[in-house]
């Protein structure tokens, strides 16, 4: 959080303009082939045979993302790029992400569809770089609102700050604590945000409306939206405090018959729940035969769960990109998506809309996703959004607070960069305890990499207060708690089993600590007995050790029960803070702090 002196920089009243809706050209990647409806009238010809009235088949046109985490300028390194399947065999990588084109592409892909719905699906807010995050994402609700957004679930970090936050997001005012940023009310969202399944604990009725129903002329297409049941193991208790998740399909398939006696027959769900396509481009054929398509994962779980009624599902959390069919209960295809994360892509969807029935016609159902490519024009609303918040953002996030001497990346089993932020952790943990013996990481706390040539003004190598907060934007704090070497073995194996065994959460450390994990092996089986040392001693089940961990870590977040065991805890600063004061104290300009060799886990595979 900023100091009192740097919230009275953000507290400066600056007066905002409206949003406009612009239009702008743009060229957008090819789509799929349409699938045609033998012996019908198609969208624009009369189903009357030869009538003057409305066709019965009517193209509906639904925009989705999801995962956006409030990146509105684009993002940087890997984060800001999507793999792409060429033609003859290869692949290449393309830049992608950014409001400013994101919007564009939203405009041009909307030019010519009389029917057109944008919805999403979470996880649109949390977890944000500082230009959104320092103001509790009040810039991503606004840029939101200029990009025409119709609807969305929530995920699991709208919950990051609880549930009266995301109440303020939608229905807007000022913040509690940090007052107003500038001289007019923050106004909320302009789109329902839809929560089925995650209910008050007091009355046992949904905390956000569960369904919204979209409407254009005859046409009714009814939205529903879940989140991931296991959205208190990942995040905060204090976020889902008095709050209950309930089962996904189940929540859904109540609320579908509940629409289908409104009369609302052709339903899309929107879930914060993904998979994992076996191809990492974005255009990879799911459907194709062979070892290298298909999706795997919990949304496959869901989706051979959810009715027949539900005609597609939007989905997101995995932050990959799949286009995919998935059976029905029933055993018919239907379509699944997910556009990858941070605004790089978006899917476009065709739902034939049959009036006469009502329904989709599902058989007809195309889908393809596009990239956010950045060689169109800039919309200028988001441009001038943008530059708003940037000048209230600037002076605190320009401050340089280290150097770097090449590229600090966050991707693989050990990651440099979570080799760097658990050495922080333990040097922090340190300065307050000096009898703290190592720190552990969460991978999924780590949300970019440090770039060595990053976007913006500063010098190459420079790491600026903004790039660190975009690394670590959650303010947890630092948190010490002893544990006893059998228990610490035990945090181990609770990365690959238990809640980790099917999508292991391996813990980043610090340095001194060093074991083998053998992938070949199942379970808690894959930690390799005997093979965990710190500074080169076996691990002693008898003996304790104090070990620093982010507060959400040290609460029992991610699945690590045991870390939630500790005794004799204390607190410290934030873990931003801690990475900023150990950038600040082994770095300069001219000895720059080189990336870590991430060689402290053996593995085996």
């Amino acid at each position: 959080m900023p100091s009192t002196g740097q919230s009275q920089v953000l507290r400066r009243r600056r007066r905002t303009t409206r949003l406009l809706a612009l239009t702008a050209g743009a060229v957008t990647v090819g789509a799929l082939a349409a699938a045609a409806l033998p012996g019908t009238a198609r969208a624009g010809e009369s189903g009357r045979g030869g009538g003057h009235g409305p066709a019965r088949y009517q193209d509906v046109q639904l925009l989705s993302f999801n995962d956006l985490h409030g990146n509105l300028e684009p993002p940087a390194g890997s984060s800001g790029r999507v793999t792409e399947d060429l033609p003859d065999g290869t692949t290449r990588t393309l830049d992608a992400g950014g409001v400013e084109y994101l919007a564009t592409h939203l405009r041009t892909a909307r030019k010519g569809h009389a029917y057109s719905v944008t919805a999403a699906g979470g996880d649109l807010v949390g977890a944000s770089p500082l230009l959104s995050g320092l103001f509790h994402d009040e810039p991503t609700i606004e840029a939101l609102n200029g990009l025409g957004l119709d609807v969305t679930s929530v995920g699991n970090h709208e919950f990051d700050e609880g549930a009266r936050e995301l109440a303020r997001l939608q229905k807007g005012g000022c913040h509690p604590t940090d007052g107003c940023y500038t001289d007019k009310r923050f106004k909320g969202a302009d789109f329902p945000y839809l929560a089925a399944n995650v209910l008050d604990e007091r009355t046992g009725k949904p905390l956000l409306k569960p369904y919204w129903v979209w409407q254009k002329k005859d046409v009714k297409i009814g939205f529903i939206g879940v989140t991931l049941e296991s959205t208190p193991d990942i995040v905060s208790a204090e976020g889902v405090k008095g709050l209950t998740f309930e089962d996904e399909a189940e929540t859904i398939n109540k609320y579908a018959r509940e629409l289908e006696r409104k009369g609302v027959k052709s339903i899309v769900a929107l879930i914060h729940e993904g998979g994992f396509p076996a191809s990492a481009s974005y255009n990879a054929d799911c459907d194709a035969p062979g070892a290298g398509a298909g999706v795997s994962g919990p949304i496959v779980d869901i989706a051979r769960k959810i009715s027949p009624q539900v005609d597609a599902l939007v989905t997101g959390h995995t932050h990959n990109a799949y286009v995919c069919t998935i059976p029905d209960p029933a055993g018919k295809p239907r379509m699944v998506t997910s556009a990858a994360s941070f605004g790089r892509l978006y899917t476009d969807t065709t739902l034939t809309y049959d009036r006469r029935t009502g329904d989709i016609a599902r058989t007809a159902v195309r889908s393809a996703n596009r990239v956010v490519t950045r060689d169109v024009p800039k919309a200028p609303d988001m441009t001038r959004l943008i530059g708003r918040w940037d000048a209230l953002a600037a002076p605190i996030g320009n401050r340089a607070v280290g150097h770097i001497s090449g590229d600090i990346g966050n991707t693989g089993t050990e990651s440099p960069l979570g080799d760097l932020i658990a050495d922080a952790q333990l040097d922090h943990a340190k300065s307050l305890d000096p009898s703290a013996d190592l720190a552990l990481m969460n991978p999924g706390g780590i949300r970019a990499p440090l770039t060595y040539a990053a976007q913006g003004a500063e010098g190459d190598g420079v790491v600026t207060y903004a790039e660190a907060f975009t690394v670590q934007p959650f303010a947890n704090t630092v948190n010490l708690q002893d544990y006893t070497g059998a228990q610490l073995v035990q945090v181990l194996k609770e990365q690959v089993s238990g809640a980790n065994e099917a999508a292991p959460k391996i813990l980043q450390v610090s340095s001194g600590l060093t074991y083998t994990l053998d992938l070949t092996k199942s379970g808690a089986d894959r930690v390799v007995a005997g093979s965990i040392r710190l500074n080169g001693a076996p691990i002693d089940p008898a003996a304790t050790y104090r070990v620093a961990a982010n507060s959400f870590l040290a609460g029992g977040g991610d699945g690590f029960t045991t870390l939630g065991q500790g005794t004799d805890p204390l607190v410290g600063a934030d873990d931003l803070a801690a990475l900023e004061q150990y950038l600040t104290a082994h770095s300069s300009a001219t000895a720059p702090l080189d990336p870590p060799k991430a060689d402290r886990i053996t593995i085996l595979d």
